[in-house]
């Protein structure tokens, strides 16, 4: 075979999108064919030259464009520079292969194989691929694989039909954009950055670490998508990927492989095509009364502060249900702010009796919740008072990832460095549940914060020998699983551990994620507006149990600006947080810079009243949870879910969303703002502070509604029965 000519292309992913180029040639059909696949045909035709795959009797589900390859590949050179978990991929495109021929369609009674050729650039070389089609249930799976032996092709592109005005969603947590139409999404698992294109943070930040953030950067990615025209798609593949949604008429889907596998879906409403997607995913699971009966309350300081504040909670009736100590390890000072000691073991001069002061807590139904993550950081000589040096053990015993020359990998977090615990390593996944079984759950904790998952490096090594750059997606899912292990091992089914980053399946491993770090403001990038984007978006790809930090994370001393948490931003987080799945709070990286929960007497007693507010629609919360588990619906959804066939709800993001079907929540979500704007579906909706019937039995309507401080903009259908039984049990509480 004749070396291929070489192409230059460059496509980057990473906290810069630049247009990458998309391959495109002429498809030839030399064998044309029809074949049955349980419910789903697919054909190809040679007039005009082109693929069809439907359902029939429905809507066609997918097409070639007529006349052009919808296969084609390349050979790739990546460079992948990592800072802080932020991941540029440089992809050096030298060959494209673009030209396609079927030659072969061969119906076979369980698969389809359709076989042919690519001509590659200057008809050169001419490389064989083969497509397979497979039934799984109701959904139709393929493979599409191109010989790679010897031309080193590892970029395999799929091309299918698209329509202008059709609307694409999901893909993961997408903090910025619910519809994706006329973007590029890169699939790939990283830290989300800071501020995500808002400035002047986002240039500092880069300036400064090369951690700001675009707006496809997300904690959460995944190849997954549905659509307005009732069609849903997704990859099998733990390979970067990259979906090129740009065109009218198409969409590109580009692997970072010779092979790209994954899974067509009947067409279906937005409901049911997330039902069917999940039964691949795995679905999320109820989580215990305990979590989400009360407020979770996030502190630091040791246990005299927690007791402190435990007292002024006592005093406004505060439904606790848990305090999440996230310093249970011990506290160090660094760049970033307030930080942790990664070396997993209970830090007794900060909480000196906590045997003690657990037990208390349990008296009185009170959970505690610590934090850990699949990191582990050097505490010797830099820390006095450790009992065992976690790194240590990891080290002597080989189970930390690896640079090439055998040597521990460690990663630059702030103004110090860790190491990551090689999850394909079986020794080291044992042992890591073991941390978890004796310093966790043995020192009393419910559950804990089970951080990171996003950082691995592209050219690690790992004990299994296969590729870093191919599990790096991979990795959250397996770190969520062994905390299921750990928890499932020390017999323990109370346990709630919140994952932060994820990938395809994690939502059948975590038991709950947040949303992980925003700044401490307004923003829709990257402040309390992006939080609920990342919430809908991520429900359409499976994770139904999520929530955020009340009041943000990211706090920055700046010259250029400060970032710092408002009185006024924590009250609305507060507002909106009451409507999502827990209702926890969140110091901050520099608390004594952000607003507290107890920061004044007017904070305390608003922050009580939203714990309380969602403590009351607690029997509904099970239900939904009951239906994530069943269905994989979300608990928190766009409105799209319910109301597919209604134009204005596809351009929703932020502004509004539903609990369930039957709860409507439009938060407050700009300074100084005393009203919103809210769209209400056709049906008659009741105001809950007023009990006022809004809304249309006709039609859709927009109005204005009243949304002082303590009073945001909710509404219930007219005829829930769960709605009724909110407001009456927040009239029984006196808190309408």
């Amino acid at each position: 075979m004749r070396k291929i000519t070489n192409l230059s292309a460059l496509l980057i992913l990473g906290t810069v999108l630049a247009c990458s180029q998309t391959p495109s040639g002429k498809l030839l059909v030399e064998a044309a064919g029809q074949a049955q696949l349980g419910s789903f045909e697919i054909a190809v035709e040679s007039s005009p030259p082109q693929i069809r795959v439907g359902v029939p009797g429905q809507a066609r589900l997918w097409t070639s464009l007529p006349g052009k390859s919808f296969i084609n590949a390349a050979r790739g050179e990546a460079v992948v520079k990592e800072s802080r978990g932020s991941f540029k991929i440089k992809d050096s495109i030298k060959a494209f292969c673009t030209q396609q021929s079927i030659t072969a369609f061969e119906p076979r009674p369980d698969r389809l194989l359709i076989r042919g050729e690519l001509a590659c650039t200057g008809g050169e070389s001419r490389i064989p691929y083969q497509l397979m089609f497979q039934t799984v249930g109701k959904q139709l799976r393929f493979e599409a694989r191109v010989d790679s032996k010897q031309t080193e092709i590892n970029r395999i592109y799929l091309t299918l039909n698209s329509e202008k005005t059709e609307s694409f969603f999901g893909f993961g947590e997408q903090f910025t954009y619910f519809d994706l139409k006329g973007r590029e999404v890169p699939i790939l698992v990283q830290e989300q950055g800071l501020g995500r294109g808002a400035q002047p943070i986002t240039i500092g930040a880069n300036l400064t670490a090369g951690a700001g953030g675009d707006w496809h950067t997300t904690y959460i990615a995944v190849p997954q998508f549905i659509t307005s025209k009732g069609r849903s798609l997704f990859l099998e593949n733990s390979e970067v990927s990259l979906f090129d949604l740009r065109q009218d008429d198409s969409l590109t889907i580009t692997v970072h492989s010779s092979t790209a596998t994954g899974r067509l879906l009947s067409p279906g409403t937005p409901l049911e095509l997330i039902e069917e997607y999940t039964l691949y995913s795995g679905r999320m699971r109820p989580l215990p009364d305990w979590v989400h009966r009360g407020m979770v309350v996030g502190m630091q300081g040791g246990t005299n502060v927690v007791k402190k504040a435990l007292a002024e909670l006592d005093a406004q009736k505060a439904p606790v249900a848990a305090f999440w100590l996230q310093d249970w390890v011990g506290q160090r000072t660094t760049n970033f702010g307030k930080q942790l000691w990664w070396n997993w073991e209970l830090d007794r001069d900060r909480y000196p009796g906590w045997n003690e002061f657990v037990a208390d807590l349990k008296q009185r139904d009170i959970r505690v919740m610590s934090y850990v993550n699949p990191f582990i950081a050097d505490v010797a000589g830099k820390k006095t008072n450790v009992r065992r040096n976690i790194f240590a053990e990891a080290r002597d015993r080989g189970y930390l990832i690896r640079h090439p020359d055998g040597s521990p990998y460690l990663i630059l977090n702030t103004d110090f460095s860790a190491a990551m615990v090689d999850l394909t390593n079986p020794e080291a996944r044992r042992w890591m549940k073991d941390v978890i079984k004796t310093e966790l759950i043995g020192s009393g904790a419910s559950g804990w914060m089970a951080d990171f998952g996003e950082a691995l490096p592209f050219d690690a090594k790992l004990f299994s020998g296969e590729s870093a750059a191919s599990y790096h997606n991979r990795y959250p899912e397996e770190w969520a699983a062994l905390n299921r292990e750990a928890a499932i091992e020390a017999n323990r089914n109370d346990i709630v551990f919140f994952c932060r980053a994820g990938y395809t399946k994690s939502p059948g491993e975590a038991t709950l994620f947040w949303l992980g770090d925003q700044m401490v403001d307004w923003d829709e990038n990257d402040g309390i507006k992006s939080s609920i984007t990342g919430a809908l978006s991520g429900g359409v790809s499976g994770f139904a149990l999520n929530h955020s930090d009340i009041g943000g994370y990211t706090t920055i001393n700046n010259p250029l600006k400060d970032y710092h948490r408002s009185k006024e931003l924590f009250l609305r987080w507060s507002e909106l947080a009451a409507f999502q799945t827990v209702y926890r709070s969140h110091e901050g990286n520099r608390p004594d810079e952000n607003h507290q929960f107890n920061s004044d007497p007017e904070t305390l007693k608003h922050f009580v009243r939203f714990g309380k507010i969602h403590a009351a629609w607690f029997e509904y919360r099970k239900a939904l949870m009951e239906e994530a588990h069943k269905h994989g619906w979300p608990v928190m959804r766009h409105l799209y879910f319910h109301y597919p066939e209604d134009p204005e709800v596809r351009r929703l993001r932020f502004e509004e969303f539903l609990v369930g079907s039957e709860i409507l929540v439009a938060p407050v979500l700009d300074p100084q703002a005393k009203s919103v704007s809210v769209y209400l579906p056709k049906g008659e909706w009741v105001h809950l502070w007023t009990g006022d019937i809004k809304g249309s039995a006709e039609k859709g309507t927009r109005i204005d509604v009243d949304s002082p401080i303590g009073k945001p903009a909710v509404f219930f259908k007219k005829d829930s029965a769960a709605g009724r039984a909110f407001r009456k049990e927040l009239e029984k509480q006196g808190l309408l």
